[in-house]
């Protein structure tokens, strides 16, 4: 295939320019062998491209000639008649069903020993061997000057305190009848009233499970003689309404403020 003079690739102009040059440089070889590697890679790909058409014929070919080699020969075979029954011989017996399975319980047959070797059985104790003497696994003597020991005393648990409750405990006639009692009782102390001490001492006590109010005590005092007479007034206390829990009376902790003022 004739190549035309103004393609860099004609071979009469590659040996032009590369006159007195160097023709080992790489462009010299591609320029001359290009037609000759064009033509080699245009007939591998076609090649490969009818290769990959005929693909699924060749497998085909394949496959079949595979077939032909793996078929068996098919052989008939003729089974002889089984003989005729003879009908003047009586016909076998029906076979018995098995037997019912019986319950059982396992026993273990005693051993027979002779007399001398069967233990001697120690006899109970009576009832008035064991009047004085308690019960035990064996025999053995005691110190008869032995003191009894007291049983250990059941130790309770001490009963919970709560300091809130669904259902908090209340001076009898409500909040206002606690502030009225407070102010008709409380009879406020020469010391403090001549020294001008005023202010609030915080008091907390426990209401029981009847109401009953105890265990009362000064958290915040002011001194004067105006804690004693808080703590006179609170435990003077009619009983209250009893808090609850679940529905059950608790002991309820409750810190109540007295205020202490001149006018």
């Amino acid at each position: 295939m004739k190549v035309a003079w103004d393609n860099c690739i004609n071979e009469d102009r590659v040996e032009l320019v590369f006159v007195g040059r160097n023709k080992d440089y790489g462009a010299y070889e591609i320029r001359k062998k290009y037609s000759k590697t064009l033509l080699v890679a245009f007939v591998a790909s076609t090649a490969a491209v009818i290769l990959f058409i005929c693909m699924p014929l060749i497998l085909k070919l394949i496959n079949e000639n595979v077939g032909q080699n793996d078929a068996f020969t098919e052989t008939e075979v003729t089974l002889m008649q089984p003989p005729p029954i003879d009908e003047s011989q009586p016909p076998p017996p029906p076979v018995p069903p098995p037997p019912p399975v019986q319950q059982t319980i396992k026993f273990t047959p005693p051993v027979v020993v002779k007399d001398e070797e069967v233990p001697d059985d120690e006899p109970p104790p009576t009832q008035e061997e064991l009047k004085d003497v308690a019960a035990g696994v064996v025999t053995q003597e005691g110190d008869p000057n032995a003191i009894e020991l007291p049983d250990e005393p059941v130790v309770e648990a001490p009963p919970e305190i709560f300091t809130i409750v669904e259902e908090m405990p209340s001076f009898p006639g409500g909040e206002s009848s606690l502030v009225k009692y407070l102010s008709d009782n409380i009879k406020y102390p020469a010391i403090a009233r001549e020294n001008g001490i005023t202010g609030t001492v915080y008091v907390t006590f426990q209401v029981g499970k009847e109401g009953k109010v105890a265990e009362a005590k000064v958290l915040r005092g002011i001194g004067g003689g105006c804690d004693e007479e808080a703590l006179r007034v609170v435990r003077s206390m009619p009983a209250w309404r009893a808090g609850k829990q679940r529905g059950q009376s608790v002991i309820v902790q409750y810190n109540l403020p007295i205020r202490f003022s001149l006018k």
